[in-house]
């Protein structure tokens, strides 16, 4: 209803002082934000993780993408908001005002990642697309486990909580890191990002996690592509990067609609062609998978 109203108030001001009007698809744009304060050239990788969305693509160019893995069910982000509620982390002292991930990280540095152990998902599946739903699910059978064990009531949280929150980040971020070497190693097979400057840009709310925010570097340096993160402002911040988004189409002189009456709403839209297909079949197997590298507050390192 949103996009709906947006879409009619937004065509009648192009109407009436004879503008021209440049849709936007929103993860596009959230891929392009970094050149705001960046210098990264095209073609360039784009790993979007959000409440609502996670995939990975390859930037062409403005208008030209290409979708390498999204989403099958839940998106990290919102795996990680429901998890901090099932743990009532807004009941701790400090943690009132975070959001669940950002109270899931902050509780996380207390924890050994290694703690409880969760499974590694999607193991057989040879593509890039991601499942985080298995992930919750085992998370809250865990959770209600630690509760019977402890004899836990009402707002009362697990004594485990800083166990669990570190381990369960780790799940998730391996998982997401293995899609993405898998297409990097895609990537590369198929001559999309050139040999130097190979640049990757993680963007998205679930970017501002510093934990998952390192072990994307960790695959990056593995690979040789450099890192860009947009600042978390930009992040977040849809007004920005959609106006940032129609000023590089305006100045590339690329989508911009004549035909203003033929502009509709779509709920769902790919982010581009997909060759999510095409990665399958490519049949990549991860023999020696990225090892997380846990920093904690840059001096002690756990590896797994």
């Amino acid at each position: 209803m949103s996009l709906m109203v947006g879409l009619l108030y937004g065509t009648k001001m192009a109407k009436e002082h004879n503008k021209p009007f440049i849709p936007i698809h929103h993860m596009q744009a959230h891929a392009l934000t970094v050149r705001m304060v960046e210098k990264v050239n095209f073609p360039f990788m784009v790993f979007l993780v959000s409440g609502g969305h996670c995939l990975l693509a390859v930037v062409k160019d403005v208008d030209e993408f290409y979708l390498l893995g999204n989403e099958l069910d839940d998106a990290p982000g919102e795996a990680l908001d429901k998890v901090a509620r099932r743990l009532k982390l807004r009941n701790i002292p400090g943690y009132e005002t975070l959001s669940g991930g950002g109270a899931i990280e902050k509780m996380a540095k207390l924890g050994d990642h290694l703690s409880i152990r969760f499974p590694v998902v999607m193991t057989q599946t040879l593509n890039c697309n991601f499942s985080f739903a298995g992930l919750k699910q085992r998370a809250q059978e865990i959770i209600q486990e630690e509760e019977q064990k402890y004899g836990i009531v009402a707002d009362e949280i697990i004594p485990t909580v800083a166990n669990f929150c570190a381990s369960f980040q780790y799940a998730v971020a391996r998982h997401m890191i293995r899609r993405l070497e898998r297409a990097l190693i895609y990537a590369e097979a198929k001559g999309f990002i050139p040999e130097r400057p190979k640049s990757m840009v993680l963007s998205g709310g679930v970017a501002c996690n510093e934990f998952i925010r390192d072990a994307v570097r960790q695959v990056c340096n593995k690979y040789d592509y450099e890192l860009f993160c947009p600042p978390p402002k930009l992040c977040t911040d849809n007004g920005i990067m959609i106006a940032w988004n129609g000023m590089e189409k305006w100045i590339a002189g690329k989508g911009i609609t004549k035909d203003i009456d033929s502009i509709t709403v779509e709920n769902k839209s790919l982010i581009g062609k997909s060759l999510i297909e095409d990665v399958e079949n490519t049949r990549i197997r991860l023999r020696n998978p990225v090892k997380l590298v846990q920093n904690k507050d840059a001096s002690q390192e756990t590896t797994s």
